[in-house]
């Protein structure tokens, strides 16, 4: 397994425009990135999604054509939450989609334990229009949501991922579920 100075490196490379460089990275990875979409997957038995479904499609986006370049380690896991935010938020519209409609409701809560990981349904909906407004208000907060929901990661992992404390981590994330809460709870039910 690399170390850090080697993906360092390579993520160097890769914004110098070298693919294998990326490919590097994205392959050394892996583990860690499909371990993210296990963990986020949980539960969903009987879903076309998987894990394996969802690195492939976040590693198709990270890759793609608006040349994505990674600053470090921490740029990287950020933008590949973000990728399988945006993956699982089109396979919830696509499900939604397929059922026209059927038992629609308001999200109420967001919970603190994602043990049980992301619903793909409506729910993902709402809470993805959420963050688009906690992003447009504040950016931070929104990178912190997306780690936790969407990499899985706990908040001692965001916290030495993004060189914060992990009681600074943990008011961003209070404050974060503070604004999508009320955000959703104004959200016409659809």
């Amino acid at each position: 397994m690399a170390d850090t100075a080697d993906i360092t490196q390579w993520l160097n490379a890769a914004r110098e425009g070298d693919r294998g460089a990326l490919d590097r990275v994205l392959s050394t990875l892996y583990q860690e990135l499909h371990a993210m979409a296990r963990r986020q997957l949980a539960g969903q038995y009987g879903q076309t999604l998987d894990a394996t479904a969802l690195v492939h499609e976040a590693y198709l986006k990270l890759i793609g054509g608006n040349g994505a370049r990674f600053e470090d380690r921490a740029h990287f896991f950020a933008y590949a939450a973000s990728a399988m935010r945006s993956v699982v938020v089109d396979y919830a519209r696509q499900r939604l989609a397929r059922k026209r409609g059927g038992d629609q409701h308001r999200v109420t809560d967001l919970p603190e334990d994602l043990a049980g990981g992301l619903r793909l349904d409506e729910e993902m909906l709402g809470l993805d229009t959420a963050l688009t407004q906690l992003h447009k208000a504040d950016a931070r907060l929104a990178r912190v949501v997306e780690l936790r929901y969407f990499a899985g990661l706990s908040e001692l992992e965001i916290a030495d991922l993004l060189r914060r404390s992990e009681r600074s981590i943990r008011r961003d994330w209070q404050k974060a579920r503070m604004f999508l809460l009320a955000a959703l709870q104004d959200e016409p039910a659809p």
